[in-house]
Parts: C-alpha cells; structure tokens; sequence
C-alpha cells in the first residue's frame, strides 16, 4: 500500500530543499521524523509537515497499518513558479531578483 503527499508553491528553491530530502530518502518513517526534527534547516520543517501528512494519508487509507512499518519510497523535491522582483541598483538601473519556490511530493509505503 502507498501513501502520498503533495505541499506546492513552497518559498524555499528546490536545491536547498533537495539537500535535505537526500538525508531521509529510504528510512523508515519514525527515524525520517528524528532526522528532520535534528536538523537546523528551514527546508526540514517543510519536509517534516509534508511527511506527517503523507502518514496520516496511510493511516486513513488502512486504519490497521503500523506506522512502524512505513517507509519512504520516493520523495522528490521539484522546481516551482519563480517570483521575479526588481530592486534598484547605481545610476538608476535595476536587478532582478527571483524568489524561487519547490513542490514536494513524499511517497510512503509498507512493502518491501
């Protein structure tokens, strides 16, 4: 069985998030929440709130299923829409500045 979670047009780029997804790719549930909860990144809270969700999407699916048998497939951290924003520089140009936002996709499953 498979659970999946989705969290979209989150403001972190999708490189800074990837760096912590690489850390929990393949643990089992409970420890990807120890690991997440350890580690001082914005990016980890995000993942964290995406996980916790991806579990109960498991636990409504099968009220039977054990949290302890879950483990994570597949996460994926995708690029999402980039804001473009203008701040002004010397001699009256400008610079853009992009603010750029991921999606997050967790896939949990409990077969090995």
């Amino acid at each position: 069985m498979e659970a999946k979670a989705f969290s979209k047009f989150n403001r972190m780029s999708a490189s800074k998030a990837r760096l912590v997804a690489n850390e929990i790719r393949g643990y089992p549930f409970p420890e990807a929440i120890d690991i997440l909860k350890a580690i001082p990144k914005k990016a980890s809270g995000l993942i964290l709130k995406t996980l916790y969700s991806a579990g109960a999407n498991a636990k409504y699916a099968s009220p039977d299923l054990r949290e302890d048998d879950l483990y994570i497939k597949k996460i994926i951290i995708d690029e999402g829409p980039t804001l473009k924003r203008y701040r002004p520089r010397a001699r009256g140009r400008a610079t853009r500045i992009r603010k750029r936002t991921s999606h997050i996709e967790i896939v949990l499953s409990d077969e090995s």
